[in-house]
């Protein structure tokens, strides 16, 4: 992009024929958080806001917070060493990865209608070609991103989570779809639940494949968006920054879009 280029984009985004949407939902206390099989004994703790200061004796001029929060809390970006198959990558980490990797194009599969009448929908790699032939072809560098709507449950971790005695129900990716997704060389896979995968994904071959096979080809995840029904199919630049932990696996981040008016 010339520096002309970068002017002109500048002044549409002065001028809101660009609009910046939050893909971000809310992270605080009542974030839902994931829950892992009991045998495992080991959650992510609660989010907690601790007070340093608000204008006080602790501090006149200023008010301040610490966190405790895990890295895979609310909207957050998943790492290539956040999962067994990218533990090796050098580039892996929240704090190797490389800055251009963190703004790329969009493509967004509106499934919202199937997830309304089965919360358990598994998108397969004919829906992807079906969208494909509507939307044009999803290329190298780009994101993939699920419309569920299910961001709209996230007032509720019972509704968010949507388990019963058989586990999580909630709708993501079959193995074979994300297999397709590599093989196209996007960057990354995202979804509007708890987590990128499907609340059933655990009894797949193999277990847990958008975080298996994504993260296998050094490739990212976004989990928890929200606002996806702001963007288009297709148009609409992602930026997702995770904060630069040191050997991060992941982080909270503040996923953005930027989407044209015009």
């Amino acid at each position: 992009m010339t520096q002309s280029a970068l002017g002109a984009f500048a002044d549409q985004l002065l001028s809101g024929k660009i609009e910046v949407v939050d893909l971000s939902a809310v992270l605080g206390p009542n974030t839902p958080l994931l829950k892992l099989p009991p045998e495992l004994a080991v959650d992510t703790p609660k989010i907690e806001v601790h007070k340093i200061s608000e204008y006080d004796d602790k501090g006149p001029f200023w008010a301040w917070n610490w966190l405790k929060v895990g890295e895979h809390s609310g909207t957050h970006f998943d790492a290539p060493i956040h999962w067994i198959t990218g533990r090796d990558f050098p580039d892996g980490a929240t704090d190797t990865i490389a800055p251009k990797n963190f703004v790329a194009p969009v493509n967004v599969i509106d499934c919202s209608k199937e997830v309304a009448e089965n919360h358990d929908f598994l998108l397969t790699v004919d829906h992807i070609k079906a969208w494909e032939a509507e939307h044009g072809a999803i290329q190298a560098g780009e994101w993939v991103v699920l419309r569920s709507d299910w961001y709209k449950r996230n007032g509720s971790e019972a509704d968010f989570l949507n388990a019963d005695e058989t586990g999580p129900h909630s709708p993501g990716p079959t193995p074979e779809a994300i297999s397709y997704l590599i093989d196209k060389g996007v960057i990354g896979w995202g979804s509007e639940t708890i987590g990128t995968d499907a609340g059933q994904a655990g009894g797949m071959e193999p277990p847990f494949p958008a975080h298996n096979l994504m993260h296998k080809a050094n490739r990212y995840g976004l989990a928890s968006l929200a606002n996806l029904d702001r963007l288009p199919a297709k148009g609409a630049i992602l930026i997702a920054a995770p904060l630069k932990i040191e050997h991060g696996t992941g982080s909270p981040c503040r996923v953005l879009a930027l989407v044209s008016k015009g």
